[in-house]
């Protein structure tokens, strides 16, 4: 279960995150740094209980109207390997020293848990609460077979989000993708599955700066082909 301790990073996740988020295809930014505040998210846990796993709501109030992005970080206590391009920032957390910080759609222990969330294999948990489970997120498959485990790819970010192609029992022949929606669109109902719409989504909420709760598709998942 996931453990929450309250102390210190220098620099913070919001400051590594504000000369970060610009270089994104997906951010909507029109120059300078965002002024980031965080929204919302959740955790999962890592069952090795080595990699920290956050799907962070960070709202950036720079421009006209509030924008919600979502990040999905890891936190390691070692680099990983191959994943240079990836890596947000270091910070010095007041009990675990030095953590290298990743954008976690690049990181396979965050993939692997979040295909094992869409299988109903995995719990997510509260954001800022220790050993919490958080039932406001919701996660559903309805495709032939689990998609755990999967075999990633390729991993490609574009305008509207980060695509995770993979392969596993639930593709046949094919892949599937996974989109990740780094700009969240504020649902005004609970997603269903009819025919010919997507097999499989992660729904979660966060705050907006006038403090309305708001829910999105935080993943969607696209059939294989």
């Amino acid at each position: 279960m996931s453990v929450i301790h309250r102390t210190t990073m220098k620099p913070t996740k919001l400051e590594l995150l504000a000369p970060w988020l610009p270089g994104r295809p997906w951010y909507l930014g029109a120059g300078g740094e965002p002024r980031l505040a965080r929204a919302g998210g959740f955790r999962l846990d890592d069952p090795q209980g080595e990699v920290g796993i956050e799907f962070m709501v960070a709202v950036d109030e720079s421009g006209d109207r509030p924008v919600a992005y979502q990040v999905p970080l890891t936190y390691r206590g070692a680099p990983l390997d191959g994943a240079e391009h990836a890596l947000v920032g270091t910070s010095e957390h007041g009990v675990l020293g030095r953590r290298w910080i990743y954008d976690g759609v690049h990181d396979p222990v965050l993939l692997a848990r979040l295909f094992a969330l869409l299988d109903g294999e995995a719990e997510p948990q509260q954001q800022s609460i220790s050993n919490t489970p958080d039932p406001t997120v919701t996660a559903r498959f309805t495709g032939a077979g689990p998609l755990s485990p999967a075999e990633v790819t390729d991993v490609t970010d574009g305008p509207h989000g980060t695509d995770v192609h993979a392969r596993g029992a639930a593709t046949g022949p094919g892949r599937l993708t996974l989109r990740v929606n780094r700009v969240l669109e504020p649902l005004r109902d609970e997603p269903s599955a009819p025919a010919g719409q997507a097999p499989g989504d992660v729904t979660a909420g966060w705050l907006m700066p006038d403090g309305t709760a708001a829910r999105a598709l935080f993943a969607v998942v696209h059939a294989a082909g």
